[in-house]
């Protein structure tokens, strides 16, 4: 009998449809057949009557996640991107506040105002606050290309690209959340029915309307896998239920911005010790007690086998996971649309609203340009108090993006290396940076030896980068 070869190869999506290639890898649990001759036995009517019977039927929706579709999503709000963009599993690519400058008429007008007497408010603040940004952008330009000598070598074009972005991370602050971008979405057919229930359960006219345009095109691919994807009436009710359920007071104290409100004091001693449990065929508790009897030395001694061998391009051990954080941050929009990006971290943001005050990045005030500023700040906010009481839900689309807001975050130490890693680097926005050496410091505090190892620069702090990038916060 002839020994069997080992394949590696690609289900061409060009000759199968997703769904196709879905039961062509389910039934290998069952079928000793290659996985090249499982599909050339199967037609799309034959895939369509296996997911109705085992996905739809039995329950199996594990085999949806083998159906993956790649979705072009464009001119929704930025507002509508967040729900968009709510699914972990889950990739996305959005049009950058940081690299593209806004048109004047690049904005969402909400189907709930149609006909009514606050439209021409909503219209108002709107294209107050898309006037504003491109004076802005004229205004602080010339102060940034003051600042921002030419390196050695340096292109005209890479220093006016250099200039440009600059600039443009300034005065995205008054951009609102009804301004429209692009996003890009590639997901399985699994986190796609739950990513539809979500659109179709918002209160918001324009997310539910894209849940069923989604809907719509992914069934020409997709149509079995999608096609009892509907609102879900569970959402709609916690959704609906909870603003009203506790009697809290809804003020606008801020108390400390960042706090680090849960933490497991062992955390360290447990990241090391199921380190040693992976390699030592022993129990855990062996392990812990291991750690606690070492002196500091020792301790240190395994911190570094641990974590002092990684390169900038190395994923620490899955053991970091066993140490959790939770903080209590209030940011500016604009940082909160970086942080949403970090899907592994459990986020729970507050309604945008402009409750919380807004930030005043310093390069507007050096440009001259305060006083208009936070006139046209304070006419959102007006006009959001306006709108809000009428319909909440609405009234988020004229909140720009410095105005701050509230989110709860917890994630573990090794979703900890990466955020750092990749928003304290001088690559990052200093809304986000600032957040980030805030965390960072607060996890040192508790867990020296291990975030003794988070790839910081040396010649900064959030106070330093508060200092340097802002006039209020």
């Amino acid at each position: 009998m002839a020994k069997a070869q080992r394949q590696i190869y690609l289900l061409n999506p060009k000759k199968l449809s997703p769904e196709t290639i879905a039961v062509t890898f389910a039934k290998t649990s069952r079928s000793p057949l290659s996985f090249s001759e499982i599909a050339a036995e199967l037609t799309d009517e034959k895939s369509a009557e296996f997911h109705e019977r085992w996905v739809v039927g039995y329950g199996h929706a594990s085999v949806a996640e083998h159906a993956v579709l790649h979705i072009a999503i464009e001119n929704v709000s930025r507002l509508a991107i967040e729900t968009i963009e709510s699914n972990r599993l889950a990739a996305y690519t959005e049009k950058s506040t940081r690299y593209q400058k806004w048109s004047p008429d690049a904005f969402h007008i909400p189907t709930e105002l149609e006909g009514h007497p606050l439209l021409s408010l909503y219209l108002e603040t709107i294209q107050t606050l898309f006037e504003t940004y491109a004076k802005s952008m004229e205004a602080v330009r010339p102060v940034i290309a003051a600042e921002t000598p030419r390196r050695d070598g340096e292109s005209e074009t890479a220093w006016e690209r250099r200039v440009r972005t600059q600039t443009i991370d300034v005065c995205r602050y008054l951009l609102p959340a009804a301004s429209l971008a692009n996003v890009g979405m590639t997901a399985n057919a699994r986190v796609l029915e739950h990513a539809i229930q979500k659109l179709l359960s918002s209160p918001l006219v324009e997310v539910h309307t894209i849940g069923q345009e989604m809907k719509r095109v992914s069934q020409v691919e997709i149509p079995t896998l999608i096609k009892y994807a509907e609102q879900a009436p569970y959402l709609v009710a916690v959704s609906q239920a909870l603003p009203h359920a506790a009697s809290l007071s809804r003020g606008k104290n801020l108390g400390d911005w960042c706090q680090m409100v849960a933490w497991d004091p062992h955390g360290e001693e447990k990241v090391l010790a199921a380190a040693l449990y992976r390699y030592n065929g022993v129990d855990f508790n062996s392990c812990v007690n291991y750690i606690q009897g070492i002196g500091a030395d020792e301790y240190r001694r395994l911190a570094s086998i641990v974590l002092g061998g990684m390169s900038d391009h190395d994923i620490p051990l899955r053991e970091l996971e066993h140490s959790v954080y939770s903080f209590d941050v209030v940011m500016d929009q604009g940082a909160y649309f970086e942080f949403k990006r970090h899907r592994m971290m459990t986020q729970t943001p507050q309604a945008l609203t402009s409750r919380l005050g807004y930030a005043v990045p310093r390069g507007i005030t050096q440009a001259g340009f305060e006083d208009q500023y936070r006139q046209v700040m304070e006419k959102a906010a007006h006009a959001y108090e306006r709108l809000a009481a009428w319909n909440p839900a609405v009234a988020s689309y004229v909140a720009p993006n410095g105005f701050n807001r509230r989110m709860m975050l917890t994630f573990n130490l090794r979703e900890a290396f990466h955020f750092l890693g990749l928003r304290s680097s001088d690559r990052a926005h200093f809304a986000v940076r600032r957040v980030a050496r805030r965390i960072a410091e607060q996890i040192q505090s508790i867990h020296p030896v291990l975030a003794a190892y988070f790839s910081l620069p040396q010649d900064e702090s959030w106070k330093k980068i508060e200092a340097d990038y802002f006039s209020a916060v």
